[in-house]
């Protein structure tokens, strides 16, 4: 299992993908027609062949269609995940459509095994937010559709037809106990004694796409690259050989006892656990400078959702401004980020809440991830068994 599929979206087990135009780079191609969903009616049928909404009539027929259907099989998307709590009601509030989440903590990997073991079924997820990885390995499965706002995001972060699109995500970040240690500026910082016994990586990076991508910073922050992961996990051992790697794996309980006080995660849950514990205690989130690893996980619709009108009507919400802040609001960077700002859309207190960024960010390409998975497996062990 290569680190980007051992993705199950909790605190212990995240794995936002870094490689943003990993699906771009290779090369995938625009699916058939998709066939039809478990729906026998007329609208039904149009609506799960329906590449844009203006295929079905605009987007009143789009809402018409999707509160006939009156119901959204969603999968493996947790409540306290980049706010999908509240993505998800706000989106039954605006439209009446009952919202059926199956599985909250399920992988990447596992969307896919329900899709086929429930295909042709009532209960078939209609949508998929899955890892690039595990995206790019199953393009088969899914309907092309291009949402409204499909020109606003960048080229590099979808496929031209719609197939998949990047939609949220964030950079690697460190999250640490302001009460407890000095706030880090680079990743070497954390070698110094002040950072002894408190220093944690959310999961083994051979498994685990936070842990994975958290090497990866590592090494930009040493002098690496993208093509050169060995001076992260050199750091790694550093780390263990000065006390200060702690071989725990973090969770939000770890994190409120004072068990993990520094934490190597994804920008946006470091973020939401500073939300969660404001009032209790100063967690705070920094990206070092220079080390800045970016990473996005892809949407995408069913060829046979049993839901086909809801299941658009879906991604035409997290594509709009609402959603796009809704997953601002979580602390996720949205796709469409750029295009908002320059519009004034933005939700100007959400985005500036966001940890500053210094340097380019770094996606991995795929041949990189191959390249960094297999020095990994080949070396993590000896470094910080």
């Amino acid at each position: 299992m290569s680190p980007q599929e051992a993705d199950v979206k909790t605190f212990a087990r995240p794995a936002g993908v870094a490689m943003v135009a990993a699906l771009a780079a290779v090369g995938i191609a625009a699916c058939s027609p998709p066939a039809k969903s478990g729906s026998s009616s007329a609208s039904g049928d149009k609506a799960a062949s329906a590449t844009s909404a203006q295929a079905l009539g605009g987007m009143d027929a789009l809402v018409a269609a999707a509160k006939k259907e009156g119901t959204l099989n969603v999968i493996a998307l947790p409540p306290d995940w980049a706010n999908y709590g509240e993505i998800i009601k706000a989106f039954t509030a605006k439209y009446g459509i009952k919202v059926d989440s199956a599985q909250p903590d399920a992988s990447s990997a596992d969307e896919i095994t329900a899709a086929k073991n429930l295909s042709g079924q009532s209960k078939a997820p209609d949508v998929f937010d899955l890892s690039a990885a595990v995206a790019s390995a199953n393009t088969s499965m899914f309907a092309p559709y291009k949402v409204t706002t499909f020109g606003q995001v960048p080229d590099k972060l979808k496929d031209a037809n719609g197939t998949w699109v990047n939609d949220y995500g964030g950079y690697m970040s460190i999250g640490y106990d302001a009460g407890k240690v000095p706030a880090p500026a680079s990743v070497t910082d954390l070698l110094k004694p002040a950072y002894k016994g408190k220093v944690a990586l959310n999961g083994d990076p051979t498994k685990a796409g936070a842990a994975f991508s958290g090497v990866v910073m590592a090494a930009l922050g040493n002098g690496g690259s993208a093509d050169d992961i060995s001076k992260g996990v050199d750091f790694f051992k550093q780390l263990k050989n000065a006390g200060n790697f702690l071989p725990v794996d973090p969770t939000p309980a770890t994190i409120e006892s004072g068990q993990t006080p520094v934490v190597i995660d994804w920008d946006y849950l470091n973020v939401a656990q500073g939300a969660k514990l404001k009032g209790k205690l100063a967690w705070k989130t920094a990206v070092p400078a220079n080390a800045v690893v970016g990473g996005y996980y892809v949407q995408a619709i069913n060829k046979d959702a049993p839901h086909p009108a809801a299941a658009r009507l879906w991604q035409e919400f997290l594509y709009s401004d609402e959603g796009q802040n809704l997953w601002l609001k979580g602390g996720a960077r949205p796709v469409r980020e750029d295009a908002m700002t320059k519009a004034g859309t933005i939700d100007a207190a959400a985005h500036s809440a966001l940890p500053p960024t210094q340097g380019t960010p770094v996606f991995l390409t795929p041949e990189q991830e191959t390249k960094a998975k297999n020095y990994l497996a080949a070396n993590w062990a000896n470094a910080v068994g």
